[in-house]
């Protein structure tokens, strides 16, 4: 069982770094996942997240604290804006956009309503 954690922590690791150059993808949340696969598979996988010099930092103040830090929080909406924009952009249809406009604002919504880091 030990692997398949490892296994899943690895791919949200790989999906958070590509979220990283792509706002498509988010980020932090894929972290948070891999923090807690890696957990229970390996320390020297979570040990390694939880101290590196980017992705650690924000790990440890949700898990500690419950917070998101501000520069997180900024550049999250900002993603979330452009992402909207390009699907205004190519004409979705009203109905997607729709669900995409709740959607991203109970997100948005979700992340202001944390404390700052």
């Amino acid at each position: 069982m030990r692997y398949i954690w490892a296994f899943f922590g690895l791919i949200c690791v790989g999906l958070a770094v590509v979220g990283v150059v792509l706002p498509l993808l988010p980020t932090v949340p894929f972290l948070l996942l891999a923090a807690y696969f890696f957990a229970r598979s390996s320390e020297k996988l979570h040990s390694w997240l939880v101290s590196h010099k980017i992705f650690g930092p924000l790990i440890l103040d949700w898990q500690s604290k419950g917070v998101i830090n501000i520069r997180a929080k900024r550049l999250s909406t900002l993603s979330i804006i452009l992402i909207f924009v390009l699907s205004l952009i190519i004409s979705l249809r009203p109905l997607i956009l729709g669900i995409q406009a709740v959607v991203l604002g109970c997100v948005l919504f979700f992340i202001w309503t944390r404390p700052n880091g």
